[in-house]
């Protein structure tokens, strides 16, 4: 059963995305390397390749970010760890560029950008600290049972008796 869909979202957006930002880099620098552009005297050759390994680069890295929601929606548990600081990251990065896409693009790849990040986001704050899936049985609400079987006796507050959340017994006199 899937208990949060974001997750398997956020891991197939993101591969898509990771496929979509090294295709995209890699043509630009292929359409740089046959026209021999030139930007402020800088060598073609240049920009066309440091466009193919900046799109490699990116791509990994947000294929390894989808590996991680990946990871996070197939065992229900929340990220930790270096998988955290990599949602992390690519959260921040889809910041920056929803505000690079705003500015310099349009609203609907600003409107992208924001909604990747707010998925990000649910993934990284919808787990709530437990491990693994949570049983769906009636929870336990009695006290702790003593050893014949009985449950301890309630104190004034409705705690067990001697927990620490009670006051020791008022002092009687004979």
């Amino acid at each position: 059963m899937i208990r949060r869909p974001v997750a398997w979202v956020v891991a197939v957006v993101l591969f898509v995305e990771a496929f979509g930002v090294a295709v995209l880099n890699w043509i630009m620098g292929s359409l740089v390397d046959a026209q021999n552009m030139s930007l402020a005297g800088l060598d073609p050759d240049a920009m066309s390749m440091s466009s193919k390994i900046g799109g490699v680069v990116f791509g990994l890295y947000f294929m390894l970010c989808a590996l991680v929601a990946l990871l996070v929606a197939v065992r229900d548990r929340e990220p930790a760890g270096l998988g955290r600081v990599l949602l992390v990251s690519a959260a921040v990065v889809h910041g920056v560029l929803g505000a690079v896409a705003w500015a310099l693009i349009g609203w609907p790849q600003f409107l992208f950008m924001v909604v990747m990040l707010g998925l990000i986001v649910l993934v990284l704050v919808t787990y709530d600290g437990r491990r693994g899936p949570v049983a769906a049985g009636p929870q336990d609400t009695k006290g702790p049972v003593g050893p014949e079987g009985a449950e301890e006796p309630e104190g004034p507050q409705g705690a067990a008796a001697g927990s620490p959340l009670t006051p020791p017994p008022a002092p009687t006199t004979p």
